[in-house]
């Protein structure tokens, strides 16, 4: 099932609409809708509460916009931005090099929200001088919400903006990135966790089922997203040092481009079970085939097709060098969003590195004590 829509690119970024975007569209419509004045028929009530919500969702956007130009003017790449259940997140596949670039990017965000909130305040006093009052309403609700989405995103927990703004102050007074991410996930973590608590005592003490069960969700969805940061950070702790010799195997898989995808399948892909194969001639990369590209023939044309025809070539792979640090590799596999990549040096290709083998070296090395 597709999980995200393509909305197609806005300032050269794609932009995606994850199937959860539904749901919270629909609850902020329904609230808007029972919050309008009575006195207005339900159908333009219906009609303003979408009109306010799409609005809202367009305040994201430009949200995770100025997160994302920021970015792509400091060299580090943006693959998109997705709205999801929780708002917006820009997918920046690259860490900030300096604490500096790490604040801009972070700040410059609750920043737009707040004057996306004053640009709708002056329109909302021009509404109420020229007596327009549902849509001065709308607006005075789009003041609120950019408001406390700036609010909101300023709570001193990884990986809300407030959270990076933290990390950035952590690594400039200490000139240690990995330790300032370690105390500013840990600080995410803390927070979501009250966020949970909070969310319970509402629910138990005030009866508010609604507001409590939604003040628990967003507590474990940042408790989650925090975690998953730390243990980010721990990986990469642990790969450096490393180079891409030292993580990589050099028992891949390689198969000719003239075999069919039959062959592929019984052959290879069944008694190893693997799904990445480099496609070679003579130690040559060539291009690489992977289950999901065989999966998109149908299964009847698989004895008259060959891998040639399916292939991802070189020219459109990303590939690494032996000597290249290990910690590159992870933003190298977010950046392509792939699992495997082939190591090459000179012309020949001499290795594979993939994602679960990054972490069966590590953990190798752990229970190795070394």
């Amino acid at each position: 099932m597709t999980v995200v829509m393509n909305l197609g690119k806005f300032l050269g970024i794609p932009i995606y609409l994850h199937y959860t975007w539904f749901l919270i569209f629909t609850l902020i419509t329904a609230a808007l809708v029972t919050n309008f004045p009575e006195a207005y028929p339900l159908w333009q009530r219906i009609i303003f509460g979408i009109a306010t919500s799409l609005l809202l969702f367009t305040s994201i956007v430009a949200h995770e916009l100025a997160h994302s130009l920021i970015a792509i003017r400091n060299g580090i790449p943006v693959k998109g931005i997705t709205l999801f259940i929780f708002g917006g997140v820009s997918q920046i596949t690259k860490e900030a090099t300096k604490p500096i670039v790490e604040f801009l990017i972070a700040v410059v965000g609750p920043l737009s929200s707040l004057i996306i909130a004053g640009v709708f305040s002056l329109a909302h006093l021009f509404l109420v001088r020229t007596g327009d009052v549902i849509v001065a309403v709308l607006v005075q609700w789009l003041v609120f919400i950019n408001v406390m989405l700036a609010l909101f995103n300023l709570i001193p927990g990884f990986p809300l903006d407030g959270g990076r703004i933290f990390r950035a102050f952590l690594w400039m007074r200490t000139g240690d990135y990995s330790k300032a991410t370690r105390i500013a996930t840990l600080a995410g973590r803390g927070i979501g966790f009250l966020f949970i608590l909070g969310g319970i005592v509402i629910m138990i003490v005030l009866g508010q089922w609604f507001t409590g069960l939604w003040l628990a969700f967003i507590g474990w969805f940042l408790e989650n997203a925090a975690m998953t940061s730390y243990r980010q950070a721990l990986l990469r702790d642990a790969l450096h040092g490393f180079t891409v010799r030292d993580v990589m195997t050099v028992d891949y898989p390689s198969i000719s481009r003239e075999i069919t995808l039959g062959q592929l399948v019984r052959d290879y892909i069944l008694p190893t079970g693997r799904r990445c194969f480099l496609v070679t001639k003579d130690g040559s990369l060539e291009g690489v085939v992977t289950l999901h590209n065989v999966k998109m023939i149908p299964q009847e044309r698989w004895d008259s097709t060959s891998v040639r025809e399916i292939m991802t070539p070189t020219s459109q792979l990303k590939v690494i060098h032996p000597e290249q640090s290990a910690v590159s590799l992870l933003e190298l596999m977010d950046e392509g969003d792939v699992n495997q990549l082939p190591v090459v040096e000179g012309s020949k290709v001499i290795g594979m590195v993939a994602r679960d083998g990054l972490l069966h070296f590590l953990r190798v090395r752990t229970e190795l004590g070394i």
